[in-house]
């Protein structure tokens, strides 16, 4: 239902999102993943036809968000980060003016149904403004919902929010994704794993990886840096596995070692377990240091930062995505 093939957006000379290409299905909650400055904002301004890309193009819902931008517009729910609201109507009275906008018909029944779905029907005639952040935040992701959209794209939506409200919102997020193409911006990284069936991991406006949950664990799991425990001196073991030809760095941590792979395509540790109890030192541990979501993330954007070329245009590409918009 979104599909995005060569995605740029250029500010002068400044590449905020550069060459990204991924898709989100229908069914199922896609999580847009990467740091503060990313990029994460920008593409989904285009998404949304809010922002026309320099380069490339996107398809939501089968229509072009350049130039079918009004049908997109009508199949698309958007839950800005800063959600606009007018704070002195009351919640229905807000859904019932965007559906007047819109041209919706039996406005009213609309309006009710979609307070329901986000947990409100009993705040429905209460002011905006006396609502909790919260509570604000679902009037907002009502508004998305108002128009039956086939693609609901939000932005950061529990910033700012209470634990209780967090997990409420979380979950009502992944009920959104039985029925609709959600794609969920966050730089949570507990929040993306509880909630997101997919995974667009961004840095520095270019793509680092995506997949599964599962499917990046087992993918970075084969090529990343692994801890090694064992009893015996540590200094030792160390020059040992710096001696190995799958090994391209070997440093001490604390009581472990961290090996660095010498190829990002193969599984060092089995020849690591071979050298190791072959030279008489019994092994305590032997994993991958990126084993769940916050190492993976860790590690991939280590990975394209060391990648990178250090050029102005990569360090004001950053600047300029944290300054336009906060993502």
């Amino acid at each position: 239902m979104i599909e995005v093939e060569h995605l740029s957006k250029r500010y002068g000379d400044v590449f905020a999102v550069n060459d990204i290409s991924f898709s989100a299905q229908g069914g199922q909650v896609t999580g847009f993943l990467g740091p503060n400055g990313a990029g994460k904002t920008t593409t989904m301004r285009i998404l949304t036809g809010f922002t026309p890309p320099s380069s490339g193009t996107a398809r939501v819902a089968g229509y072009d968000v350049f130039e079918q931008s009004l049908d997109v517009r009508r199949r698309v729910g958007y839950l800005p980060e800063n959600v606009p609201l007018y704070r002195d109507m009351t919640a229905r009275d807000y859904l019932m003016y965007l559906g007047e906008i819109r041209g919706l018909k039996q406005r009213g029944a609309r309006a009710d149904a979609v307070l329901a779905r986000v947990g409100l029907s009993s705040r429905a005639h209460s002011r905006i403004r006396t609502l909790s952040k919260g509570m604000r935040q679902r009037v907002g992701l009502a508004a998305a919902l108002l128009h039956d959209p086939q693609v609901l794209i939000l932005d950061e939506p529990t910033i700012g929010l209470d634990p209780i409200q967090v997990l409420e919102l979380r979950s009502l997020v992944k009920e959104l994704g039985r029925d609709h193409t959600v794609m969920f911006s966050t730089h949570i990284l507990s929040e993306a794993e509880q909630v997101c069936d997919k995974l667009v991991i961004i840095n520095r406006g270019q793509i680092v990886a995506q997949g599964s949950p599962a499917e990046l664990r087992a993918e970075l799991a084969r090529g990343s840096r692994v801890l090694v425990r064992a009893v015996g001196d540590v200094e030792s073991l160390r020059a040992l596995l710096a001696g190995l030809s799958v090994v391209a760095e070997a440093q001490i941590d604390g009581d472990a070692i961290i090996v660095t792979p010498a190829s990002q395509a193969d599984d060092p540790r089995s020849a690591l377990a071979h050298a190791i109890i072959g030279a008489g030192y019994e092994l305590l541990e032997l994993r991958p240091l990126a084993v769940n979501l916050e190492d993976i993330f860790i590690e991939l954007t280590r990975q394209s930062q060391s990648a990178a070329p250090a050029t102005p245009e990569a360090a004001q590409a950053t600047l300029q995505e944290g300054s336009e918009v906060s993502a």
